[in-house]
């Protein structure tokens, strides 16, 4: 870890720890790509390299959903190992964060080896627990749960060790053997998973009240001169005048109940 101070190295492992018990927890979010990428960003002095790659990787992460039986591609790992490999490289330009971003792909079905293993290993511990709790052993109850999270945290923090310990120079070498039209093509095919993970979210929350607000956030995107944050307030603003107005409208011409949006899955999440 000569080319990396040990301080920001030990942050990094943090970083990849708490995203590793968060892409079970799912508490407070620090397996998301955009947020442990701007982390590892900032606790390495790249903080504008760490959020674009955050958020190019946020894109494909949004379609990414355990579905019952079936368990979603490791963003964690994706996260933390492609921000590794992008410090580690050096090259913060638009190519080298699509290179890191189509990385991210195979990194995150490895994930989901690794989450396999300890997810088995975990059986284990929870007929642990149970023998613990017919006991009525609490104590050995919480032992077992914090022994499978801390698992689930050295399945990240494992990696990310081995990958800051490969010096900067090795990493910087075996990028630069890539030919321009891998790199190109890469870049590319990064790209297009980022529309395709975009296109899954809009397909699953297009209803008749969403599509009038993905219109105007395209309009409003087009104009330069909005910031970011600009663009929050102006969301923020809109959502506080259809708050508004739908309690003040009311239902079935204002004298009744609210009546259904039309969305189904809406509507019963709407009753939590």
């Amino acid at each position: 870890m000569s080319d990396m101070s040990i301080i920001s190295a030990i942050l990094v492992v943090v970083v990849a720890f708490l995203a590793g018990l968060e892409g079970i927890l799912d508490q407070f979010q620090f397996h998301q790509p955009l947020v442990a990428c701007t982390l590892i960003g900032a606790a390495t002095g790249n903080l504008t390299a760490g959020i674009m790659l955050g958020g190019s990787l946020q894109m494909i992460a949004l379609a990414w959903a355990n579905i019952g039986a079936a368990v979603a591609p490791d963003a964690a790992l994706a996260s933390v190992a492609a921000a590794i490999i992008l410090v580690k490289g050096g090259n913060f330009t638009t190519e080298g964060i699509g290179v890191a971003t189509a990385t991210a792909i195979p990194l995150a079905v490895a994930g989901l080896f690794l989450t396999m293993l300890v997810r088995t290993a975990s059986v284990a511990l929870v007929h642990t627990a149970d023998k613990a709790a017919e006991n009525g052993n609490i104590a050995g109850v919480e032992r077992a749960h914090y022994l499978a999270l801390v698992l689930q945290g050295l399945r990240i923090a494992v990696p990310a060790a081995l990958l800051l310990a490969i010096p900067a120079q090795s990493v910087q070498h075996a990028l630069g053997l890539m030919p321009d039209w891998l790199n190109h093509g890469m870049v590319v095919g990064g790209g297009m998973v980022v529309a395709v993970g975009y296109a899954m979210v809009i397909n699953m929350m297009a209803t008749r009240e969403v599509w009038p607000f993905f219109i105007i956030g395209f309009a409003l995107a087009a104009i330069s001169q909005l910031t970011l944050i600009a663009l929050g307030a102006i969301g923020v603003a809109i959502a506080f005048v259809c708050l508004n107005l739908s309690k003040q409208g009311g239902g079935n011409g204002g004298g009744g109940t609210a009546s259904g949006s039309g969305d189904p899955i809406g509507d019963i999440l709407e009753d939590y």
